[in-house]
């Protein structure tokens, strides 16, 4: 995940992403087996110097997740049938979600013992603004379904079957690719700054960024296009 975001933020052809699952599910979560084997060594070791070594790993876990959301080019999640655990994770480092009818979803780590760890407790509270409603999902793990997901703000649209979910993303990704790549990504990186700072931090963030955005090319060409009624085309970033 880690290298696979860092090579599309530096790829100059790309404008959008599309994350979606190739399976049956979006995502079934975590391997139990393959972490219990992450966790384990065969080396015998004292409490101090294996807490050290998990957290670690779980540090490198949360690097994959943020990952996606440090990538300056809008990522939308296509959600279909289970996403569960860290499939909460990853999606609420997307800018965009949109699901299928079938899909539903599971803050699950508490059935297995552990907390959410690398994502949906620090992120997922501030996309649906509820409080109450995240604390009872984490707590109970109870499964949540499509039209309840759309109706507290986790998904923004909900589509009728997998392949039209994915139509759909696919034909925002190039709406999105269509416009200005200095305004679109300059946009996600002042939406998650102002996330995390204040009002008067995240105005001065975005008037620094907007001194050298105004300058560019696209600002001249989208003028253009506006007076001639024709529609602009954007280099690449």
């Amino acid at each position: 995940m880690n290298q696979c975001f860092t090579s599309l933020a530096n790829d100059k052809d790309c404008r959008a992403v599309v994350l979606t699952g190739a399976g049956k599910h979006f995502t079934a979560g975590l391997d139990l087996i393959d972490f219990q084997s992450l966790l384990f060594s065969n080396e015998i070791e004292d409490t101090g110097r294996k807490g050290f070594r998990i957290r670690k790993l779980i540090s490198d876990m949360q690097e994959s997740f943020n990952a996606v959301e440090k990538c300056p080019k809008p990522v939308i999640a296509a959600v279909h049938s289970a996403c569960i655990g860290g499939g909460l994770d990853l999606i609420s480092a997307c800018d965009i979600r949109l699901c299928s009818k079938d899909a539903w979803f599971q803050i699950k780590e508490v059935d297995i013992g552990v907390l959410a760890d690398v994502g949906t407790l620090q992120r997922l509270p501030k996309i649906v603004g509820n409080d109450s409603l995240v604390r009872e999902l984490a707590y109970t793990a109870r499964v949540f379904h499509s039209d309840e997901a759309r109706g507290f703000g986790l998904v923004s649209r909900v589509l009728a079957d997998r392949q039209t979910c994915v139509d759909a993303a696919l034909q925002m990704a190039a709406d999105i690719a269509s416009k200005s790549p200095v305004a679109v990504q300059g946009t996600k990186v002042n939406i998650v700054f102002s996330r995390d700072h204040t009002v008067a931090e995240s105005l001065d963030y975005a008037s620094v960024w907007n001194s050298f955005a105004i300058q560019s090319e696209d600002t001249l060409k989208a003028g253009q296009a506006f007076l001639t009624k024709t529609k602009p085309t954007f280099s690449k970033l």
